[in-house]
């Protein structure tokens, strides 16, 4: 099954799980993840359910294609990382 792997940036503000998930892309693993989890939503998806600015998400060590389609495909072995980007200087 893909693992959904949260950093622990979001863990100042919950508790952070890993998903497993047989969802073959990353919106539907994402739905499922936040079916258990709603309050993540809100920190990764903006009102219109596209990813955050500040959110990164890679794929196998692969940043996903469309931030706002969310379509990448995942295979049963992947493994998805969730992260907030840091700034500052």
């Amino acid at each position: 099954m893909a693992q959904l792997i949260f950093t622990q940036q979001l863990g100042r503000f919950m508790t952070v799980p890993q998903v497993e998930t047989k969802a073959a892309d990353l919106r539907t693993a994402l739905d499922v993840c936040f079916g258990a989890h709603p309050r993540l939503r809100g920190y990764v998806l903006d009102e219109q359910g596209h990813l955050r600015e500040n959110v990164v998400i890679f794929i196998d060590g692969r940043r996903a294609r469309d931030p706002r389609r969310l379509d990448d495909e995942l295979s049963p072995h992947s493994q998805v990382y969730i992260l907030q980007a840091l700034s500052g200087g």
